[in-house]
């Protein structure tokens, strides 16, 4: 799979980031490579993932439902 190059080319924070704003944000560093941060701590590094992978990831959390929702 491949990435929108005009997708995600600015750090975006998931819309369920909780009230305090802790969450993860992703980016795309190609159209091949996802980048995955922390928001609270944004220089602590970040991990890349194949855009498979991150599909996989999605596509899993979106069959599962969260606790408290």
């Amino acid at each position: 799979m491949l990435i929108r190059h005009d997708a995600l080319t600015e750090w975006t924070k998931s819309s369920y980031s909780a009230v305090n704003g802790d969450c993860v944000e992703v980016r795309a560093e190609d159209r091949r490579t996802v980048a995955i941060r922390d928001s609270k701590n944004p220089r602590s590094g970040t991990l890349g993932l194949s855009a498979e992978a991150w599909s996989t990831f999605i596509l899993d959390v979106g069959r599962t439902t969260p606790p408290g929702a």
